[in-house]
């Protein structure tokens, strides 16, 4: 619209020269942009002078401007007949094209003006124009330039190339050139210093790069009006919570929300108060957040930016299910909104209907070309269902001189969004130091994952180990059987069977112990920041013995980026038969400890995780003893289809061995993604 009217303003300037004064009030008119009341002065005007054509032309032009622009075509194209070398009817006649956005059209009309008229600086302009339109922005920048040549100080010219400016930078923002985009949106301020677009611009780009603090210096630069204060803050809001600083966030959403009653805009009001939500969710004050967005619901029913609102409410709430009703109310009322199309597909992810999801972001792409966020969701998508292998290799050592080595290749193969399937080769070779005793397991695994709903997967993996102790060796089937559920909302229910082979040192892989288990994880997530672990496993060993073991965790996140977190275990044993010179096998075991975890990131990257724990553990009736764990690793991310993870990790607990054992590993786990996307092809809606 911008670009239209700098045309209209030329073409006015070039007929105002033959205009008559009578005419004047017409002209106004149009410059004004008062169409309506223009066609109907030109039309009165017409009647009275039929074959005036500055008077046809401006009709025309009202015509065209006031929604009907083929009807001006029209007539532009009948005067053409009557004045064939017209300059004046040749340009009006290509710039109907554009009233119309029929930019394909004027193309070629423009491009043989500028031959026949290579001094007019109309037609220039007008081709530069167009080709903007286009979204041809190299070349309409050096016809604007040709332009300003031959009238360097032409404010519509300039204010064209601002526009083809902003364009041509948003080309490059799309296609993830962001030097490139900032380059092109700060040449704008040699023409138009500290112009409010480009300050919006670049604060954009900044988003999206996360450079936080350059987005909050272009706020303050854009700050110098009353009501572009409150649009600032917005945006600062924005960037502090891009930049993990939740808190200041809200503390300026509030300010902006408390100043923005002192304006009757109410756009203004909308997205201020828009933001003010979203970090009162962002900051997990969900139920304040739930009362404030019923209230404004009243006053805006079936608004989009209500529902896109309780759409992120529910995703922050671990409600799927609500979040994608609201993200098909905004498709209802808009079906190429950008937050309709994606926030539809991250909260079908998060109901776990992988397809749907695909659908969803695929047609964001339809509507955004190239759009950085729906290409990135794609890609995390991709990346869950691509082929890969899994080198882990580590190290053991304890203090009952028992020395081992093991090494696990995983092979998982996705056949589907549903169906995956895995192949696995285990070794283990352990040692005694003192006694000498050796002893190597092998261990080949095949394993199947079906998802039978959303939220409800059945894995089963099935295998043979064979172990050898010195000269003795044998082959027990194994099996691990899992339904994975998440029953409701925040909730995690596992129900498992598992035969083994016990195989943690030389002695115990001589005595060919199978074990059965028969197992129940539940964890409880809450929206207060609360989690809750349980484990209860019962099993039945080969040598008659069974054991019972209960291990609960209570805990609460203290922080979310990085993630900390701090609670207290609770592990109680149980065996049948105490069989201590084998094996430690306690009629009761108890162990109370706190414990803290920390997760965060170096860098974009680069990953950390660390946990200790500490408490004291109880044999029968022994006394006390302190317990002490740690372990800790680093995960790099060295290209898209590579990472890598190196750990350590130290334990004094009660193991299957003995109490007042000590325990360390150091491993290495190495992850490629072999193929280059998944193996199916999802098909789309």
């Amino acid at each position: 619209m911008r670009i239209l009217q700098t045309l209209t303003a030329l073409c006015l300037l070039s007929v105002f020269a033959q205009a008559q004064t009578t005419l004047q009030k017409g002209f106004t008119l149009l410059e004004d942009g008062n169409f309506e009341a223009a066609e109907t002065f030109f039309e009165s005007a017409l009647k009275e002078q039929p074959t005036n054509k500055t008077v046809q032309i401006c009709y025309g032009r009202a015509i065209g401007l006031n929604g009907a622009p083929e009807k001006a075509t029209a007539m532009f194209a009948k005067l053409l007949e009557a004045y064939p070398s017209d300059f004046e009817v040749a340009i009006n006649y290509n710039e109907s094209f554009l009233w119309a956005k029929k930019y394909e059209e004027a193309k070629p009309l423009y491009a043989q003006m500028v031959k026949d008229y290579p001094e007019k600086f109309a037609a220039i302009l007008g081709y530069a124009n167009t080709l903007s339109n286009l979204r041809e922005y190299e070349q309409a920048l050096q016809w604007v330039e040709k332009a300003l040549i031959l009238q360097p100080e032409n404010s519509s010219a300039k204010n064209s190339r601002k526009y083809i400016r902003l364009g041509y930078a948003n080309q490059y923002v799309n296609g993830q050139d962001y030097a490139k985009g900032e380059k092109v949106l700060k040449h704008i301020f040699k023409d138009f210093p500290n112009d409010k677009d480009a300050l919006l611009n670049l604060a954009n780009l900044y988003l999206i790069t996360k450079q936080t603090d350059n987005v909050k210096e272009m706020y303050y630069l854009y700050a110098t009006s009353p009501a572009d204060s409150i649009i600032a803050l917005n945006g600062i809001s924005l960037a502090e919570h891009i930049a993990d600083n939740d808190k200041n966030a809200l503390i300026i959403a509030t300010s902006a929300k408390n100043k923005v009653v002192e304006f009757n805009n109410n756009e203004l009001t909308e997205l201020t108060y828009e933001r003010y939500v979203q970090a009162l969710i962002w900051n997990r004050k969900f139920r304040k957040a739930k009362r404030k967005i019923d209230s404004l619901e009243v006053y805006h029913p079936n608004r989009n930016w209500i529902h896109a609102l309780k759409a992120t409410l529910g995703l922050y709430t671990g409600d799927a299910k609500t979040a994608v009703e609201n993200y098909d109310a905004i498709l209802e009322n808009d079906s190429t909104s950008f937050d309709g199309n994606l926030g539809k597909a991250n909260a079908l992810f998060a109901a776990d209907r992988i397809l749907p999801a695909y659908n969803a972001a695929h047609t964001t792409l339809k509507i955004y070309e190239n759009q950085k966020d729906a290409l990135g969701f794609i890609e995390k998508l991709n990346g869950l269902y691509t082929p890969s292998v899994e080198e882990h290799a580590a190290y053991t050592f304890d203090n009952g001189n028992n020395v081992a080595f093991y090494t696990n290749t995983t092979i998982e193969l996705p056949l589907s969004t549903r169906f995956r399937t895995t192949v696995s080769y285990f070794y283990r070779n352990t040692e005694n130091t003192v006694s000498g005793n050796r002893a190597n397991s092998h261990v080949l695994l095949a394993g199947l994952q079906y998802k039978l709903f959303p939220k409800t997967t059945l894995k089963t993996v099935v295998g043979l180990n064979n172990s050898r102790f010195m000269t003795d060796a044998y082959t027990q089937p194994v099996l691990d059987a899992q339904l994975m559920l998440q029953p409701f909302k925040l909730q995690n229910l596992n129900l498992g069977y598992q035969r083994e082979v016990q195989n943690f040192n030389a002695d115990l892989i001589e005595r060919e112990i199978v074990l059965n288990h028969y197992g129940i994880n539940y964890n409880l997530g809450t929206n207060i920041n609360l989690g809750w672990y349980t484990q209860v496993m019962h099993t039945q060993q080969s040598d008659m013995n069974a054991r019972n073991l209960l291990f609960t965790s209570l805990y609460y996140t203290l922080t979310r980026k990085p993630s900390l977190k701090l609670g207290v275990n609770y592990q109680y044993i149980s065996f049948q038969d105490q069989v201590p010179t084998i094996y430690f096998s306690p009629e009761q075991y108890q162990a109370l400890e706190i414990f803290a975890d920390a997760r965060g990131q170096f860098s974009e990257k680069t990953r950390y995780m660390a946990s200790v724990a500490t408490g004291y553990q109880q044999v029968e009736t022994d006394p006390n003893t302190l317990i002490f764990r740690a372990e800790s690793q680093i995960t790099h991310q060295f290209s898209k289809r590579l990472s890598g993870n190196l750990y350590g990790k130290y334990s004094n607990i009660a193991s299957a061995t003995a109490a007042g054992f000590e325990f360390t590993e150091v491993g290495l786990k190495l992850k490629w993604m072999f193929a280059k996307k998944p193996l199916f092809g999802v098909r789309l809606d």
